[in-house]
């Protein structure tokens, strides 16, 4: 046998011969790591140079940002809140749930705030984040569904049923909701000119939510009629709701209405029968927050506010704090193209650049005062292998 035929070695099974160096990766470069590289010398002059460079970058870049954030006017009024172990009643505080009480926040801007003006709530100390509450609902109820699993009953669980009666939507989220009843009564310019101001209550949820992760009931039948006077009984056990804003008339049945109290029976001054579940006041709550202190939009103003302007907004408190140590504040806030007031990006590129600078000539000093001999470049080689 020749030598070139002693250096095959036979596959098993009959297949055919392969030599031992065929999965060995090409003689090249790329594939054996000889690619020739860089390797940087950090001499102290290049090291001062590039902090000098980040330090005149950053800080300019900071300064612009907090330009930018300043430019947003933002007011904040707190009515009700526990705050270092005692209650304080700030015009609208409550001590139990739902008890309707009223009253009146004023806002005055100092500076024009243009359109569009956002209004919030802002909650303190409620833990939507937490595990137990996040997972407190049933998805496919949400969506319409009529039938719910034993998984999705007992993640509802302890709000699931009351009694008899079946809550829906089930859940902690769904049956938590924010039910204060904010009304912006008026707007007057500094010389008491009327500026017909409307707050808008709709474009305030997330559209992927409005179309994909909420639904009415399936078997929900409604019809519009021009005025409840004519709107003649269609099915037995319906009942008729009136839209005050626009005067039309609805009549509507649930399914199985004697054994389930569906969503807007629990929040019958936010939530009307028609809208259901997919009222943006209910689907913007349902986007759970992320930290125990956050903001959650009610409405927005389509209209330039002048300076020395008053807004009356009437403030009907159903949502009590006082039980987890809380605070309801009401905002009135503008925009920037980084969104609402937030002075920590800037204040982070003043503090990265500054830093840059201080460490340019801290090094620089200690260069010019003691510098470091650096070896015979000509050594800096690596190995041949």
């Amino acid at each position: 046998m020749s030598k070139e035929n002693n250096t095959l070695q036979r596959a098993p099974n009959g297949a055919s011969p392969q030599s031992p160096a065929s999965n060995e990766p090409p003689d090249k470069a790329v594939f054996q790591q000889r690619m020739e590289a860089w390797h940087p010398i950090l001499h102290p002059v290049w090291v001062i140079v590039t902090f000098v460079l980040l330090g005149a970058a950053f800080i300019p870049t900071g300064f612009k940002c907090k330009q930018i954030t300043d430019s947003v006017v933002q007011m904040v009024t707190t009515y009700d809140s526990f705050h270092s172990g005692t209650w304080e009643d700030l015009g609208c505080g409550i001590s139990q749930a739902n008890e309707g009480k009223t009253c009146t926040i004023t806002f005055t801007p100092e500076t024009d705030m243009e359109p569009p003006v956002l209004i919030y709530y802002e909650i303190n100390n409620f833990y939507q984040n937490h595990r137990s509450y996040m997972t407190s609902r049933d998805d496919n109820q949400l969506l319409g569904g009529t039938k719910q699993t034993p998984l999705a009953a007992s993640l509802c669980d302890p709000l699931n049923q009351l009694g008899d009666i079946q809550l829906n939507p089930c859940g902690l989220i769904a049956n938590t909701m924010f039910n204060d009843v904010i009304t912006l009564e008026s707007g007057a310019s500094e010389n008491g000119d009327d500026l017909d101001l409307v707050m808008l209550e709709d474009g305030i949820a997330w559209q992927s939510d409005l179309e994909y992760k909420f639904g009415q009931p399936k078997n929900l039948k409604t019809k519009r009629c021009d005025s409840c006077d004519d709107c003649a009984q269609e099915w037995s056990g319906d009942a008729l709701y009136e839209d005050t804003k626009t005067g039309v008339c609805w009549r509507f049945l649930y399914p199985n209405e004697e054994s389930t109290q569906y969503l807007y029976e629990t929040y019958p001054e936010i939530i009307n029968p028609i809208e259901g579940v997919l009222s943006e006041h209910f689907i913007v709550w349902m986007r759970t927050a992320a930290t125990p202190n956050f903001r959650k939009m009610y409405g927005w103003i389509d209209s330039k506010i002048p300076a020395g302007s008053t807004l009356q907004f009437k403030v009907k408190s159903n949502w009590e704090v006082k039980s987890f140590k809380g605070t309801k504040s009401l905002v009135l806030t503008t925009t920037s193209m980084f969104g609402g007031k937030n002075t920590n990006l800037g204040n982070s590129f003043i503090a990265v650049g500054t830093f840059c600078f201080i460490a340019a000539l801290f090094f620089g000093l200690k260069h010019m005062i003691k510098p470091r001999k650096l070896g015979d470049r000509k050594y800096l080689k690596y190995k041949e292998e």
